[in-house]
């Protein structure tokens, strides 16, 4: 069968561009191509003690939702940070968009969780502190809120008649008589998908794709930055301060030593920290339940430091991504995990030290040394930026506060398109994979966005 409008990536900026092309177009022929598993059947099968099993297809970041179904459930109703579509579409457009995001997800939740405001006393406080709070308007689902609305919304789609396919790996992409047919494997064999109209919203883990479909339809790739750092771990109350007034403080800091940019992001209230599998990479990253009982008394955050290269290298993701294997072949394959009191005094951290720690990991990762296997810039910089922190949320810099690294962002792709993320003709990308967003919001906004455009 040869479809309207093929989809490949079923996170949510796919999911929303399938939602909106139906809602304008009812007897549009839709299918969505997702190379994990349903969103029903992603389980991530390391047990109790929370290690990496190294399974082929990650569960936390392939299948339907995407990378953001056991993400914290955050969606930021602002254009601040998360992306740049306040750059690409004007401010009034993209914030039009983001608030449908919100108002989709809305009509399918069952429980709506209240907004987070913006906060002038704490942002006067990290100014007053040479940092920058970047707060804006937060929507809080939590991990499990987050997993039943968008399982709410996938059965909608399946019900109107969307065509949802799991476990298909696609390969490559051609235009033949002016169609564009996806070249895919699936457990039962290879396959084609033809379809009038293409849209690719694979996420970050999807950037070897995206670059080669770039290379292979002449696609212009501009040079973007990578992050490089650690999900810390602390103690709960140490940040309630702020946590309870705008649920995720976002803070940027220019380091004195470099003058480099680092950020704080991805706070996670009472959460965990996990491990994601990117490709046989590991990875860390952290999550939230909006249940009670569900929190723990930690709480965590990312602190990634910015890397811009300059001159002719052109292969900041790479780089990146070999720092990250190195960590895992010295951590025996999984993430490392080093109290701060060890990093600052040049030693690493033990079993014996990790046991007598007043913060409990929430992640069964490898006692290590981050010293051997970071960048000595990048791990300076994070060093500084904890002390800096410590000043507006003290006890940040406690010797028994955990680092697990490494925590790496790749925005290294981001192909050129015509002002309407339409890369070729009839040929859209959109979401994370497509250098422009960094989030649920931006990644959703994007989606709707591109389906008006095509309809």
């Amino acid at each position: 069968m040869k479809y309207d409008v093929a989809i490949i990536g079923g996170g949510i900026g796919g999911l929303m561009t399938a939602y909106r092309l139906h809602e304008k177009k009812p007897d549009c022929r839709i299918i969505v191509l997702e190379k994990g598993l349903a969103l029903s059947k992603r389980h991530c099968p390391a047990g109790k003690d929370r290690s990496c099993l190294h399974c082929g297809i990650c569960s936390i970041t392939s299948g339907y939702a995407g990378a953001g179904a056991f993400s914290d459930g955050k969606f930021n109703l602002g254009t601040a940070y998360g992306g740049s579509m306040g750059e690409e579409l004007g401010e009034d457009t993209a914030m039009k968009y983001i608030n449908e995001v919100d108002h989709v997800l809305e009509s399918f939740a069952d429980d709506y969780p209240p907004m987070y405001r913006s906060n002038e006393t704490l942002k006067l406080k990290c100014l007053q502190n040479n940092l920058r709070l970047l707060d804006m308007n937060v929507r809080h689902l939590g991990t499990d809120k987050n997993f039943h609305t968008m399982h709410l919304l996938i059965k909608h789609l399946e019900q109107v008649g969307v065509t949802l396919r799991t476990r298909t790996d696609c390969k490559t992409v051609e235009r033949v008589d002016g169609e564009y047919r996806v070249y895919i494997e699936t457990p039962d064999g290879a396959d084609t998908v033809a379809a009038d109209k293409l849209v690719i919203a694979t996420g970050r883990s999807g950037a070897d794709f995206v670059k080669k479909i770039c290379n292979d339809f002449g696609v212009t790739m501009e040079a973007n930055s990578v992050d490089i750092g650690v999900r810390v771990e602390m103690k709960d109350i140490i940040w309630r301060e702020f946590s309870s007034q705008i649920y995720e403080p976002k803070i940027l800091y220019r380091t004195k030593t470099f003058e480099d940019r680092t950020r704080m992001f991805c706070f996670n209230q009472g959460g965990l920290v996990s491990a994601e599998n990117n490709h046989g990479v590991i990875t860390a990253n952290g999550h939230s339940f909006a249940q009670p009982e569900k929190k723990t008394e930690n709480c965590n955050f990312a602190i990634l430091s910015s890397i811009h290269f300059a001159g002719d290298f052109n292969k900041p993701t790479e780089y990146a991504e070999n720092i990250a294997k190195n960590t895992n072949f010295a951590a025996e394959g999984n993430v490392m995990v080093q109290r701060f009191g060890d990093l600052v005094r040049g030693r690493r951290t033990n079993d014996h030290r990790l046991a007598a720690n007043t913060v409990i990991p929430t992640l069964k990762a490898f006692p290590g040394d981050l010293s051997v296997v970071m960048p000595y810039r990048a791990l300076t910089n994070i060093i500084e930026t904890i002390y800096a922190l410590d000043k507006v949320a003290p006890g940040t810099a406690n010797d028994d506060t955990l680092l697990y690294g490494c925590e790496n962002k790749y925005y290294s792709i981001r192909p050129v398109h015509n002002g309407n993320f339409e890369i070729a003709e009839g040929m859209y990308l959109i979401g994370d994979g497509s250098g422009i967003t960094r989030g649920l919001s931006q990644s959703g906004a994007m989606g709707l966005f591109v389906a008006d455009h095509m309809m």
